[in-house]
């Protein structure tokens, strides 16, 4: 007959004051070994693509006879292409407060009163210019951009580590790169379009300030510009400001 014999283990106490072992226990050294969460590097909410609808405030049509750079509110559109993040985490023990910057691509459109568009003079003044095709036709003033941005943005975990609210809010600046008019008509049935490039006063150089907020999947921003959309004395005062969604988060 086989007898299995099984020694139990047994616990010999120290004798040692257990207080003065736990002050010995380096609680920073055992939160690098992966036991504290907020250990991941900050990261903030840039890339991606956004939408949003353009307007202007602060209009100002005093050398002209007419609004004529009223624009349809819902058609009028702005998309950032936002491919480019840099994300800088602010604090030494917590990954909830940083800064965000990056580089992204503004495509503004307002589309106009369907019979106008813009001309410029050769004393560089903008002039609003009736061109009629048809009683269809569509116009529109396109501007494309660079953009650099400079977010504070604040993040507040809520039910879950990762799941958080963010805010975020500061200055961007931002490098014409193009602009045009186009005015899409149809003659006898055939689409056609008047595309014209051109300079049309605009700014080259412009700035403003950004605000981001979201939760998880629904995200919101507005931005307003700090530089007329004209160059002074050449054309309407107009500050624009959009709002809008991000579609996609990258």
């Amino acid at each position: 007959m086989n007898f299995i014999s099984q020694a139990t283990d047994t616990i010999v106490p120290s004798g040692k004051d257990p207080v003065k072992l736990l002050r010995k226990i380096d609680i920073h050294e055992i939160s690098k070994q992966g036991f504290n969460f907020w250990q991941d590097k900050f990261s903030g909410h840039w890339a991606g693509i956004d939408f949003g609808f353009n307007s202007f405030i602060n209009q100002n049509y005093s050398n002209y006879d007419s609004h004529f750079m009223d624009n349809n509110l819902l058609l009028s559109n702005s998309t950032f292409i936002n491919l480019i993040q840099q994300s800088i985490g602010l604090q030494h023990n917590r990954n909830t407060i940083g800064l965000v910057t990056g580089l992204g691509l503004h495509l503004q459109s307002y589309h106009l009163n369907q019979n106008t568009t813009l001309k410029r003079l050769e004393n560089d003044i903008i002039e609003p210019e009736i061109l009629v095709f048809d009683h269809n036709q569509k116009s529109k003033l396109s501007i494309v951009s660079v953009i650099l941005p400079l977010l504070a943005e604040f993040q507040i975990p809520v039910n879950h580590y990762e799941n958080r609210f963010y805010f975020s809010a500061g200055p961007y600046m931002g490098y014409r790169l193009s602009s045009h008019t186009k005015i899409k008509y149809r003659i006898k049935g055939k689409k056609e379009k008047l595309k014209v490039p051109g300079h049309y006063s605009l700014h080259d150089f412009k700035y403003g300030i950004m605000a981001r907020a979201g939760y998880r999947w629904i995200n919101f921003f507005a931005t307003c510009e700090l530089v007329p959309l004209f160059i002074k004395g050449k054309g309407p005062e107009l500050t624009p400001v959009t709002f809008g969604i991000t579609l996609i988060r990258l």
